[in-house]
């Protein structure tokens, strides 16, 4: 996911670069969305991993 998430920036940039406005501003729309679904994704993994940690 977090590799979508650069793609669409890269893709941004490069729309922005050569002076596509708008289709920068959706992929850079698009980028957020997809990091921040990583984010979460990840704290939920994390924190699961965390509480089914067997006790020793």
């Amino acid at each position: 996911m977090l590799s979508w998430a650069i793609m669409f920036l890269v893709i941004a940039l490069i729309a922005a670069a050569l002076g596509f406005g708008g289709v920068a501003g959706a992929a850079t729309g698009i980028a957020k969305i997809l990091f921040f679904v990583f984010l979460v994704l990840f704290l939920i993994s994390l924190i699961t991993g965390v509480v089914r940690r067997p006790v020793s």
